[in-house]
């Protein structure tokens, strides 16, 4: 995650990452989080003109929502 902060930088609120980033924090393909977008499973994103961004707090918060403790869950 450090590759995608400013070396003094400790607010994630602001941090805006493109889907190429999102895929490689979550250890999937961009064609993955694409489909997640237009299916509405994956992390909620911002269209700014053409360009699709993520903020980094609310990607993290959406993985974490999905953590599980053990296989049974």
């Amino acid at each position: 995650m450090k590759d995608f902060l400013a070396p003094n930088q400790t607010d994630l609120s602001g941090t805006f990452v493109d889907e190429c980033q999102v895929a490689d924090m979550l250890c999937q393909s961009v064609r993955t989080i694409q489909k997640w977008r237009v299916k509405g499973n994956g992390p909620g994103y911002y269209k700014l003109g053409r360009s699709v961004r993520y903020r980094l707090d609310e990607v993290l918060a959406w993985a974490d929502a999905r953590r599980k403790a053990h296989t049974s869950q």
